[in-house]
């Protein structure tokens, strides 16, 4: 069985609620988000706009989980957010999820040169995600996510681009380009 996504719109309201308000994110800034932030959030189009779309993740008719593609009228460079539901976690889903997810993007987004998500330095599961799927680490922003104890963890960001993801390959870079 195969990931499809289905456009979540206003008619997801109550499912929104219910998915976001009853599994905890432990490697988000918001981990365990309250009722009344997510119905604002929700009424207010926070998932679906010309900035933001909201999907659900479906595997055998069962929704798995959620992404949000984020920046769309940037032009080229989308971001994603994934969120499990708790019960799938730990199962290889996640990468089953991007790679569909990136099949999604670059196939229905001909102007998309690459796809970029970040992660908490911790997140160790989502970081081999990204390398699994053709991800390339492009950034260590140190001490740039806030954590639910008042503390920060460094923040790294990934992306695949267009060409990497059609050829299977991965473009690297040198890291040291200038000596201090």
């Amino acid at each position: 069985m195969s990931i499809t996504f289905v456009q979540m719109s206003a008619a997801d309201r109550d499912d929104l609620i219910e998915f976001l308000t009853t599994n905890r994110f432990p490697f988000h800034v918001h981990q365990a988000p309250g009722e009344t932030d997510v119905r604002t959030r929700v009424d207010s189009s926070h998932f679906w706009h010309e900035d933001r779309q909201g999907y659900w993740a479906v595997r055998g008719g069962q929704r798995r989980g959620m992404v949000v593609l984020e920046d769309l009228q940037d032009g080229g460079s989308p971001l994603f957010d994934l969120r499990l539901a708790e019960s799938q976690r730990g199962q290889g889903i996640g990468a089953e999820v991007l790679r569909a997810l990136c099949g999604m993007v670059f196939e229905s987004m001909p102007n998309t040169l690459r796809f970029e998500g970040q992660t908490r330095e911790d997140n160790i599961a989502m970081r081999k995600t990204f390398l699994r799927c053709g991800f390339l680490k492009e950034a260590h922003y140190r001490m740039g996510w806030p954590t639910a104890d008042g503390r920060h963890v460094a923040s790294i960001a990934y992306s695949i681009l267009r060409e990497d993801w059609a050829n299977g390959t991965v473009t690297r870079f040198e890291w040291d380009d200038l000596e201090p």
